[in-house]
């Protein structure tokens, strides 16, 4: 039987797996077997590095309105979770990220926003 010359495509799929991998040491950048288990690791590992982004963002989020709230009781006249509460109450569908930005940068315009919110839910009553 004849011997088949392979052509170029099997190469070209490995070097494009090849140029993934420069950056990794020893075997895992030179054989070709360890390289495709080294890209699907760091791909499963980027999937849930997205995931626990979104998480850890969020817990932040959550820790900074809350210091700002429990740091200046007398200016804002509810808890975290009050304010949460409140906001959903009267329909401001501002997510955690804006009344953060705001604790960092301009307390006093988180503190007059919760304030009328609570004197508007006051009034209400």
């Amino acid at each position: 039987m004849t011997r088949v010359i392979r052509g170029y495509t099997a190469r070209r799929r490995r070097t494009k797996i090849r140029l993934f991998a420069s950056t990794l040491r020893g075997s895992h950048s030179r054989l070709t077997r360890t390289i495709t288990q080294q890209k699907m690791r760091a791909l499963v590992s980027s999937h849930r590095g997205r995931g626990r982004q979104k998480r850890d963002f969020r817990r932040l989020w959550i820790t900074r309105i809350n210091a700002v709230t429990r740091e200046n009781e007398n200016k804002v006249f509810c808890s975290y979770s009050r304010l949460m509460h409140n906001l959903y109450k009267k329909q401001l569908l501002l997510n955690r990220k804006i009344p953060a930005q705001l604790a960092i940068s301009n307390k006093n315009g988180l503190y007059m926003i919760s304030n009328k919110i609570i004197k508007q839910i006051k009034e209400i009553k």
